[in-house]
């Protein structure tokens, strides 16, 4: 029989000290499966989850596919304009209903064409008895909210809205104009690892010193860089100021709503548990983490552009040259995923000292103790 894991006290207080003496998640937090599973049932099915960007479903009958560990979802727009989510398995036969990405009035079953609207409702199904109650078959549905053009869906019953929790974070990025970005371009890296571990380096410049010397720390040193306070609330930002004067002649024009003194900085964020974004002065990338397991992950990097910069064409023709600029510095971290997911597995692997420039996985393990109890 398997049973839920702990943190023995000793290791929860390593864990929980103060940001100047706190200390790493144990080695089994990654390696353990009886972990993720925890992970599944108290976080990934209970919080809300980033599942897509509204650009993705612009239009009124878009639709998109994804899934939430073992629950496959779609996301509709529907007619009057709301975004919903809901099971995307048959409720004949447990056949996923759709795949991909797509725009159509009707969901259709591939196996025996039973067809629901976009609201989840069972609209026909061929060659049943009479008897049967079309009308009260509905597909599961989700709750689901939309936050700076992400898409969030909770598997729980009533969950506490997003955007409350998120008031602090949304004013220092307003600036930005996230809402209004659209996927430019997307590249995908298959990623055997913990997902905890894509989290913890996406949010450090600590290792600037290390794998981006030749890139981050020449223009967004680690010594500067800092987290900002999160009132414990669900979310974590590292501001990484930038050191280069940038002028009008840069390559993509300056984000429309941002002030000239930012232009350099980079930020990192992380709604919790895998909401991974960063905005530079031009342009913001959307770190999209779907895990499997405690051992595989998959990562979509989705480049987010102003909208009527996507469409730019010179900017269309730079396409693959800043498409080689965010795989060149995914490069840059894929062995210091690699190696830590390694080193954990080692017989003699401990919990590690946190540097003051890691206060955002402080933060981010408080909020994993918390949930996991």
């Amino acid at each position: 029989m398997s049973t839920t894991p702990h943190l023995t006290d000793h290791e929860r207080s390593l864990v929980t000290a103060p940001t100047p003496d706190a200390w790493t998640l144990p080695p089994r937090a990654y390696t353990d499966p009886s972990f993720f599973a925890s992970e599944a049932a108290a976080i990934f099915r209970q919080d809300w989850i980033c599942v897509a960007r509204t650009d993705q479903i612009a239009a009124p009958g878009d639709w998109i596919a994804v899934d939430l560990l073992d629950q496959p979802i779609v996301v509709t727009h529907m007619p009057d304009g709301h975004i919903t989510a809901m099971s995307n398995v048959c409720l004949h036969r447990s056949m996923p209903l759709v795949s991909g990405a797509g725009s159509s009035k009707w969901l259709v079953c591939p196996y025996h064409q039973w067809s629901y609207g976009l609201d989840g409702h069972l609209h026909t199904a061929p060659m049943m008895d009479q008897d049967f109650d079309v009308a009260a078959c509905r597909l599961p549905q989700l709750a689901t909210e939309v936050w700076e053009g992400f898409v969030f869906v909770s598997m729980a019953d009533a969950p506490p809205e997003v955007a409350p929790q998120l008031t602090s974070l949304r004013v220092a990025i307003e600036q930005y104009g996230l809402a209004d970005m659209v996927i430019a371009d997307t590249i995908e890296f298959d990623s055997p690892w913990n997902w905890k571990l894509l989290v913890e380096n996406f949010m450090e410049a600590y290792h600037h010193i290390g794998p981006h010397r030749d890139t981050f720390q020449q223009s967004n040193p680690a010594k500067d860089s800092f987290v900002v306070d999160n009132g414990a609330g669900p979310w974590s930002l590292l501001h990484m100021p930038g050191v280069t004067d940038l002028d009008e002649t840069h390559d993509l024009p300056f984000l429309s709503g941002l002030d000239r003194a930012r232009r350099a900085d980079l930020l990192a964020v992380c709604v919790y548990p895998t909401l991974l974004f960063a905005v530079t002065g031009t342009l913001a990338t959307w770190y999209e983490v779907i895990p499997h397991s405690h051992d595989h992950m998959t990562l979509r990097i989705h480049l987010l552009l102003e909208r009527d910069v996507a469409t730019n064409t010179d900017v269309v023709a730079m396409l693959p040259d800043i498409r080689e600029g965010l795989r060149w510095i995914h490069g840059e971290d894929i062995p210091v995923n690699e190696g830590p997911w390694r080193g954990l597995q080692a017989p003699l692997a401990a919990q590690g000292r946190l540097s003051p420039y890691e206060a955002a996985i402080w933060q981010f393990n408080q909020w994993w103790v918390e949930r996991l109890g």
